[in-house]
């Protein structure tokens, strides 16, 4: 274990371990869990991680430039990133009894996306238990590609994602998270970036109960670039929270980080915590990040909170922005001024408040996938107002 203070604020000082003993038992009044409804995913610290994991299926058609395989706890490219950060984390590691490898070989340019389908298990033996899944995606040196987690299906699963992004390498890594409304989901990535690397990494999150996915970020040496975006459409009594560590220990790397959330329903919450920590040898740092939130009911609620330590002023730039505010009537009055139904005009706001994360995230099957998912929470929407 990295031995730090466990009471810290500072992203610098918190606990590191690949043990679960060696983080306490969350009360809730820890920084990184104080947002957190502890009971609901009580059953992940109370019972055995030992349910069904979900099913794992690879589709892609540059097969020859990918080799998956099943790798053993003892294998000794795993374990090779940041311990995790969390008791959650450190559960999902200890728990696994094998894990699966996804490579892009060296200098191998994917010319479509790899998708790899992981659904949850919603009957069988132990299904009741929360389950663990391990994963490591390693995108060889000056490869290129594109490479799509798509979780659905009914889960109470605990899962780490290790990511090795080598030397020039051009890595896209989409996560959706599209689950049955019971799913419960603790999802911790863990990132190196190379030199003269870059990282694209798209969260979308949809469905489930409860969603909580953490991001680190670290660099391996110089001229690292990454782009961490992010949309959530939070409904009535689901809880999605977003965390992100970007841990500057290199010089001359770049950083940006985009989320954008949408809420509506009773009790629907959302939580992003976006933490940026540039060290005194990261000279030469670019680094922003943004979140912003839109309520579209009463009942709805957004906490954001983004954090940024600076150890070193020989910095390109750094800075962050923060909002969440209520559907504008005003907007939708003028609209509707203008002889827009007002669905539509609801639609124009809403897809106004998406549109430039969007068109940032440049995998079309995914930019189809999040407008369509917005059309449809959009036709909920109109249902909840006029209820």
């Amino acid at each position: 274990m990295t031995q730090k203070n466990k009471f810290s604020s500072s992203r610098a000082d918190r606990p590191l371990s690949f043990k679960s003993a060696d983080f306490p038992l969350p009360q809730g009044n820890e920084e990184e869990w104080r947002f957190t409804p502890l009971e609901r995913i009580s059953e992940f610290f109370d019972s055995d991680i030992a349910g069904v994991p979900p099913q794992i299926t690879l589709h892609a058609q540059q097969a020859e430039q990918i080799v998956e395989e099943d790798l053993p706890r003892s294998d000794a490219r795993l374990g090779k990133l940041m311990p995790p950060e969390d008791k959650l984390g450190a559960l999902a590691w200890e728990a696994f009894s094998t894990a699966r490898a996804i490579t892009v070989k060296e200098n191998a340019v994917l010319d479509s996306e790899v998708v790899v389908d992981i659904k949850g298990q919603a009957n069988g033996e132990n299904s009741a238990l929360p389950a663990a899944l391990q994963l490591l995606i390693t995108a060889e040196k000056f490869s290129q590609s594109t490479i799509v987690l798509n979780h659905s299906g009914s889960a109470k699963l605990t899962s780490g994602v290790e990511v090795m992004v080598e030397e020039g390498a051009q890595l896209v890594l989409v996560s959706i998270q599209d689950w049955d409304s019971d799913a419960k989901q603790a999802l911790s990535y863990r990132v190196r970036v190379g030199r003269n690397a870059t990282f694209r990494h798209i969260v979308v999150t949809l469905g489930g109960d409860i969603v909580r996915i953490t991001t680190s970020v670290e660099y391996a040496d110089t001229g690292g670039d990454v782009d961490l975006l992010g949309a959530y459409f939070v409904d009535a009594h689901q809880h999605f929270e977003h965390h992100l560590f970007i841990d500057h220990n290199q010089p001359d790397c770049r950083s940006h980080a985009t989320y954008k959330g949408a809420l509506q329903g009773e009790s629907a919450h959302s939580v992003w915590i976006g933490d940026v920590l540039i060290r005194p040898e990261a000279t030469g740092t670019d680094t922003y990040e943004l979140n912003r939130n839109l309520i579209l009911t009463q009942g709805a609620a957004a906490d954001s909170v983004p954090n940024l330590e600076i150890e070193t002023g020989e910095i390109v730039g750094a800075g962050h922005a923060s909002a969440t505010g209520r559907f504008d009537d005003e907007q939708l009055f003028y609209l509707k001024s203008r002889g827009i139904p007002e669905a539509e005009a609801r639609r124009l706001v809403v897809r106004g408040f998406f549109a430039e994360l969007i068109n940032k995230i440049g995998v079309p099957s995914v930019e189809a996938k999040l407008l369509a998912a917005i059309e449809e929470e959009l036709a909920l929407t109109m249902g909840v107002s006029n209820g």
